[in-house]
């Protein structure tokens, strides 16, 4: 008789190998970058910069990194068949759905393996710059061309908008992407991953990534989170609201995390930037049904370890900026692009083809086909 199989659904506590780039403590509340924990670089360091960090393994020698800088303006500028392509996409779809497209769009061949920093640079330049096209031709605007003035966030402020950007929203969403850069081994980073270990080029794993994304339970769920507190609507709504919905057995978005057994620590700075950017009537509101949500969960599943998540806060930091609930989940995609590029070089540096197993659980060997078969 065969040895019994430990299976691990969905792959918790399985580790498939070594990274130096970030560090999630999952028990201890802590997301290190590089060594330096995100709390110290949030507020203040531009993404630039964490963008060198992650891509280099070191700081850069000042802020925001004059070599990021320098390469994220100048690749800025996208081939007019790459812009023909985005226009031709059906307007009014989801952008996410759009974005999908667009960034299988960026591999036009001369991608390859193994991939290069210098094709990282590309795709964290072009994605905010062809989603903001698609997104305003799809409402029937103009195109907005970049600006090489313009940091990474402003300039997608900018073309999202047309409009110079305010200064705190500018710091607000360099925040929001700061922290949402690189979270380890998450879903989307392992798909990433996968697709690099066969030696496939970085468009393919990034799009790829993306797919992931679309799942409210990685990515998806700051615009759930509005969703909620637009249903909500007043703090006194709050506790029948979520009792109703716990007694569905409904999940609650925003609360609750795969790896965080403590405060996230993206969640809580994220608050922090939502107190400088948010409305003021829908912060309180998502503090008091946050206050109502945790009480109740935790009466709900005593023992279990439920707190704020990042997508909670996230929904009001993006509402502040200006964002519609549908650009949530694209943002988020567009703060990634960093970590997939920097996880996409190191599994390039040492891969091995990822190829888990399955225990086989169907009927035994040895069925007889029901009918005769021409050659037998």
């Amino acid at each position: 008789m065969a040895a019994p199989v430990r299976i691990s659904k969905g792959l918790d506590d399985v580790v498939i190998g070594r990274s130096s780039i970030t560090w999630v403590g999952g028990e201890t509340g802590d997301l290190v970058y590089r060594g330096f924990d995100v709390r110290d670089l949030v507020p203040g360091v531009p993404y630039e910069s964490v963008v060198h960090l992650l891509l280099y393994g070191e700081p850069p020698g000042a802020d925001p990194s004059p070599e990021v800088r320098r390469e994220l303006s100048a690749r800025r500028s996208v081939p007019p068949t790459v812009e023909h392509l985005v226009d031709a996409i059906p307007p009014g779809l989801p952008p996410l759905v759009a974005l999908r497209t667009i960034l299988s769009a960026l591999g036009d061949g001369s991608y390859g393996y193994p991939p290069t920093r210098e094709q990282g640079f590309d795709l964290i330049a072009r994605t905010p710059v062809l989603l903001a096209r698609y997104v305003r031709r799809s409402k029937g605007l103009a195109p907005v061309p970049p600006r090489a003035d313009l940091d990474h966030a402003a300039n997608y402020l900018w073309m999202l908008f047309g409009t110079e950007p305010e200064p705190r929203r500018v710091a607000a969403l360099q925040g929001y992407l700061d922290l949402l850069a690189d979270h380890g081994m998450n879903a989307s980073t392992f798909s990433l991953r996968v697709t690099i270990s066969t030696q496939s080029d970085l468009v393919s794993a990034a799009t790829g990534a993306l797919g992931t994304l679309k799942g409210p339970v990685h990515g998806g769920a700051p615009s759930k989170v509005s969703e909620m507190l637009d249903e909500i609507r007043t703090a006194d709504r709050a506790a029948t609201w979520v009792q109703e919905r716990l007694a569905r057995k409904e999940v609650l978005y925003g609360f609750g995390h795969r790896v965080y057994k403590t405060d996230d620590p993206r969640g809580l700075r994220l608050h922090e930037i939502a107190r400088s950017v948010g409305d003021p009537h829908r912060l309180a509101l998502a503090e008091a049904v946050e206050k109502v949500a945790l009480a109740e969960l935790r009466a709900a599943k005593p023992g279990a370890r439920l707190f704020t998540n990042v997508e909670y806060y996230s929904a009001v930091v993006l509402e502040g900026i200006g964002l519609p609930p549908a650009l949530f989940t694209p943002t988020f995609a567009v703060a990634r692009t960093a970590g997939w590029t920097a996880h996409a070089l190191e599994q390039s540096t040492d891969n091995r083809l990822m190829r888990p197993e399955v225990e086989y659980v169907g009927p035994p060997k040895g069925r007889v086909w029901p009918r005769p078969l021409p050659g037998h």
